[in-house]
């Protein structure tokens, strides 16, 4: 079994409460941490990576951070998913032939780019294209963007969410959803529901499976609470 296969795996069977919860390490070191601490497979963020590399989010090179992601894979024993933003223009096939590279087992896709949505019947084929290049060999999780977008309609987020696990998607992430409409959500999309969480408030990883969610990523949540504390750190060393 393929670490690609062991991941897809930890996906099914999820039972309400039990989601799978995948933290998203920045470098190397994070990525020992959290693979020590017992969690079976991590979740890159684009923007904690971004930020660990001194770039904004959406302003990494795409060598940069296919470069960021393989340091990450290498460091662990466990599978690794990337985000990988809209996929850096690449075609479908490069695209795939990226990740595979530098050894991720999943990749992370938005349907926005600077700032609005995509036409969901266009990125559902660019999809299609993504999961023919791809085979078994990833886990697509298809990320629908309308809440982020200022677009609170679920029905929506529900038709997107048709059309990419049509094309082949994976998984769904509704980024940005708020926690109340997730069982509305849930109720509405077949396969799996990737639900973001905060790290310091809002309802738990459990809460959120309770709800709907059948795994839980964080963002650049964790990098930041962790710059928050070295910052602390630093403060202190100056007393």
């Amino acid at each position: 079994m393929t670490k690609a296969d062991v991941f897809r795996a930890l996906h099914r069977g999820r039972v309400p409460g039990d989601p799978l919860v995948l933290p998203g390490p920045w470098d190397a070191a994070s990525a020992r941490v959290f693979a020590e601490a017992g969690f079976p497979a991590l979740a890159t963020p684009s923007a904690g990576v971004a930020a660990s590399l001194g770039y904004e989010d959406g302003q990494v090179p795409a060598d940069e951070m296919f470069a960021a992601v393989a340091r990450i894979v290498r460091a662990v024993d466990v599978p690794v998913s990337a985000d990988v933003e809209g996929g850096y223009g690449l075609a479908p096939k490069d695209l795939v032939e990226r990740l595979l590279e530098v050894g991720a087992v999943g990749c992370n896709l938005e349907d926005s780019a600077d700032g609005v949505l995509k036409d969901p019947r266009a990125h559902a084929a660019w999809l299609a294209e993504v999961r023919e290049a791809a085979g078994d060999r990833l886990f697509v999780n298809a990320r629908i963007d309308t809440f982020s977008r200022g677009v609170d309609d679920p029905g929506q987020a529900i038709e997107r969410a048709a059309l990419y696990v049509a094309a082949g998607a994976d998984c769904v992430y509704p980024i940005g959803a708020p926690p109340e409409i997730l069982p509305l959500l849930r109720a509405g999309i077949q396969g799996p529901v990737n639900v973001g969480a905060l790290t310091d408030e809002g309802p738990s990883p459990a809460e959120l499976g309770e709800r709907g969610a059948t795994r839980v990523t964080f963002g650049p949540g964790l990098q930041r609470r962790a710059t928050r504390a070295l910052r602390e750190i630093a403060a202190g060393l100056r007393r």
